[in-house]
């Protein structure tokens, strides 16, 4: 028998557009999360909530409500942050982005910051919380970047990897026992361009400098990564992700123990 959670986390989630050919629901609008997420928090012992997109009209009230009924938020992966979040042009249709979701996410980030709640983004996550909250994004690493190294393949996917280089004295730094160095996998051809103010670097690919995890300095609870934790399952030589899921779920818990 489970033992019952300690925690319920939101799931920011993702959209799957009407298309006729390709979508089997081609005049339905979806909401969806893909299934390592939730996976990887009921491992921790949590339970996981997927947040639907409501009507503009109704957002922010159901929003408010979600970040005061739930104990944590994770903002995860999928489509690009829309450069038009963060006031640039887009320099490639195919890097368009979508500005609805991101209107929700960053109401959602809000709604949960605003009721003291821990919030933790992976991949695009990081990035839209660095967007929220007045940083900018690389639009195409390969393309504004060309000295850097290759951060995503789509034939690879999961299985891409790149070293780590963890900032001494941080709390990332502090939950691996002040181990440096690291293996982490690489699913993303963007990335931040400007640090929003109020957040550190907790880390960075050593061989060309890419912010891969970042923390809120104040009093709320931010914090994202870069990589993709749950596809990590333990594998031999990439980084154990467990200690930052079970940070983020103990604050999580002491939140709604203190309410």
């Amino acid at each position: 028998m489970f033992a019952p959670p300690v925690v319920k986390i939101a799931i920011s989630a993702c959209v799957l557009y009407p298309d006729p050919i390709r979508n089997a629901f081609a005049k339905k609008t979806l909401h969806y999360i893909e299934s390592s997420v939730p996976e990887w928090l009921s491992n921790g012992g949590a339970l996981p909530v997927m947040v639907p997109i409501p009507s503009a009209e109704k957002r922010d009230q159901l929003l408010a409500h979600y970040a005061l009924a739930l104990d944590g938020l994770v903002l995860h992966g999928g489509i690009d942050v829309a450069p038009s979040s963060y006031g640039e042009a887009v320099q490639d249709p195919r890097w368009a982005g979508d500005p609805w979701r991101d209107a929700y996410e960053m109401a959602l980030l809000r709604a949960f910051v605003a009721a003291g709640k821990p919030v933790f983004g992976i991949c695009r996550g990081l990035q839209l919380i660095n967007v929220c909250f007045g940083g900018s994004l690389v639009q195409d690493i390969a393309t504004q970047k060309p000295d850097a190294r290759q951060h995503r393949d789509a034939d690879r996917y999961d299985q891409l990897f790149h070293a780590l280089e963890i900032v001494p004295d941080t709390r990332l730094s502090q939950l691996l026992n002040g181990l440096h160095q690291h293996t982490i996998n690489s699913v993303h051809h963007q990335c931040i361009k400007q640090l929003a103010s109020g957040f550190i670097a907790e880390a960075h690919c050593p061989d060309d400098g890419t912010i891969e995890a970042i923390r809120a300095t104040g009093t709320d609870w931010i914090a994202g990564v870069q990589w993709h934790p749950e596809f990590h399952r333990g594998a031999d030589g990439v980084l154990n992700d467990a200690p930052l899921l079970a940070d983020f779920l103990a604050q999580a818990a002491r939140v709604k123990q203190s309410r």
